[in-house]
C-alpha cells in the first residue's frame, strides 16, 4: 500500500489517490463484518447480564463490572497495541486483531466463575479500539480523499447494524441454548473475519520511519486532545439516554415489554443512518459536519424529556438521537487529519474517547436520577453533555482558522 504524505500546504494528511486492492468493497465489508462482531459483544453482553448473573453466583450490580471491564480493555488496548504495533503490516495487525478477540469471546463463554469472566472480558477488550482505528486507516486507503469518511463509515456500519440485527440474534441465542452461546457466535464471527481480512485486504506495510516513538507524537498535538475531547465529552449524552431507556419505557411510558426491543431496534437504525449522512457530509466539509451533528444531537436530546409519555412519540426522538451516533465517523477522520504522521495511535483512541463517553454519560445521568429528578431527566443531562462537546469543537475551530490562513499564505 502507498504510504501516507503530509501536504505542507494544508497541512493535514493525504492519502493515496486509488485503491491498491481490485475489490474495495469486499475489503470494506470484510472490515465491516469484524465491526460487526465487536458491536454486538458490546451491547449484547449488557442484555445477557439477566442471564449470566445468576450461572457465576453474582448479583447484577456485580455483573455490571463484567461490562466495565471489558470497556478498561478497550481503552487500555487502543494505545498500547496502537504504539507497540506501529511497524506492522496493517492487515497482518487486523487479523491478529481478530484472533484476539475471537480468543476472548471464546474464553468469555468457557468462563467458569465471575472473577474468570472479568479477566477474559478484559482480554476481549484489548483488540477493539485498535481494531477500529486500524480498519479505518486501510478503509480510507481504498478510496480517492473526497470519498474516505464514507468508506470509514462502511467500517462502522457494522457495528450500528449489529445494534439492530446482531444484539437480538445474540440474546435471542442466549435464551434458547444459553448465554454462553451467545459468546461463541462472536467468536466464529471474529474468526470469519480474520479469514476475510487475511484473503482480501492489501498488505499495508507500515509508512517509512514509522515507530512507536513516532506514533507516541501524537500526543504532543493539542488538535489531537481536542477531538478526542469532543467525542469523551459530546458523545455521553447519547449514552445518558440509551443506558435507562429500557428502564424509562418500562416506569415512565408504561410501555408493553415487547416494546423495548423495538425501540431499541429503532435507536439502531437511527445509529445506522446517522452513520451514513455524516459521513456524506464529512467528505465535504469536516468541521461543520462535526459542529452541525452536535447541535442535531443536543436538539434531539431535548425533545427527549418532552417525548417520553406515549411510546409512538418516543420511538421517533430515540431515533434522531441515534442519529447523532454519526459524530464517530466524522471524528475519526478528522483524527486522521490533525494526527500527520502518527495517525495508528489518534485514530485507535477514538475509541478510548467514547468508551470514556460510555462511562461519563451514565454516571452524571445517574447522579440526577440520586438527586430525585427523575428518568426523563436523562435528557437534560445529554443536552449539557452535547453542548460541552460543541464547546470543545467552537475551540478547535477557532484554533485551526489562524493555522489555515497561514498555509494559504506560504501557498500563495
Amino acid at each position: 500500500m502507498t504510504g501516507t504524505t503530509l501536504d505542507t500546504r494544508s497541512g493535514t494528511l493525504s492519502l493515496p489517490d486509488a485503491a491498491p486492492s481490485r475489490h474495495p468493497g469486499l475489503v470494506l465489508t470484510a472490515l465491516a463484518m469484524g465491526g460487526f462482531a465487536i458491536g454486538t459483544t458490546e451491547f449484547a453482553t449488557m442484555s445477557l447480564l439477566p442471564a449470566f448473573a445468576p450461572d457465576l453466583g453474582i448479583d447484577a450490580p456485580t455483573a455490571g463490572h463484567v461490562i466495565s471491564a471489558y470497556a478498561l480493555g478497550v481503552v487500555v488496548g487502543a494505545p498500547v497495541i496502537a504504539v507497540l504495533a506501529a511497524t506492522m503490516a496493517r492487515r497482518t495487525l487486523l487479523v491478529g486483531l481478530m484472533v484476539l478477540f475471537a480468543l476472548g469471546n471464546v474464553l468469555s463463554a468457557l468462563a467458569p466463575n465471575y472473577h474468570g469472566m472479568l479477566l477474559f472480558r478484559f482480554l476481549a477488550g484489548l483488540p477493539h479500539g485498535a481494531y477500529f482505528g486500524v480498519a479505518a486507516l486501510v478503509a480510507a486507503s481504498l478510496v480517492p480523499r473526497e470519498r474516505r469518511t464514507q468508506a470509514v463509515s462502511r467500517v462502522i456500519l457494522g457495528l450500528t447494524l449489529a445494534t439492530v440485527a446482531g444484539v437480538p440474534l445474540a440474546n435471542g441465542i442466549g435464551q434458547l441454548v444459553g448465554w454462553r452461546w451467545s459468546f461463541g457466535l462472536v467468536a466464529v464471527l471474529a474468526l470469519l473475519t480474520a479469514v476475510a481480512v487475511r484473503v482480501l485486504a492489501p498488505l499495508g506495510r507500515p509508512a517509512s520511519g514509522a515507530s512507536a516513538l513516532r506514533e507516541l507524537g501524537a500526543l504532543r498535538r493539542g488538535q489531537v486532545w481536542l477531538t478526542l475531547a469532543i467525542g469523551a465529552i459530546g458523545f455521553g449524552g447519547l449514552f445518558s439516554v440509551y443506558t435507562y431507556l429500557a428502564s424509562t419505557l418500562i416506569e415512565v411510558t408504561h410501555a408493553a415489554p415487547v416494546a423495548i426491543p423495538l425501540v431499541l431496534a429503532v435507536f439502531g437504525l437511527g445509529l445506522t443512518a446517522g452513520n451514513l449522512v455524516c459521513a456524506w457530509a464529512a467528505d465535504r466539509a469536516l468541521m461543520p459536519a462535526a459542529g452541525l451533528t452536535l447541535v442535531w444531537a443536543a436538539a434531539a436530546l431535548a425533545l427527549y424529556p418532552f417525548a417520553v409519555e406515549s411510546v409512538w412519540t418516543l420511538a421517533p426522538v430515540v431515533f434522531l438521537i441515534g442519529c447523532g451516533g454519526g459524530l464517530a465517523t466524522i471524528l475519526q477522520t478528522r483524527l486522521m487529519d490533525v494526527a500527520e504522521d502518527a495517525q495508528t495511535l489518534a485514530a485507535a483512541l477514538n475509541h478510548s474517547a467514547f468508551n470514556f463517553a460510555n462511562a461519563l454519560g451514565p454516571w452524571l445521568a445517574g447522579l440526577a436520577l440520586t438527586a430525585g429528578f427523575g428518568l426523563p431527566s436523562t435528557g437534560w443531562v445529554g443536552v449539557a453533555l452535547a453542548l460541552g462537546g460543541l464547546a470543545l469543537w467552537a475551540v478547535s475551530a477557532s484554533l485551526e482558522r489562524p493555522r489555515a490562513a497561514s498555509a494559504t499564505r506560504r501557498g500563495a
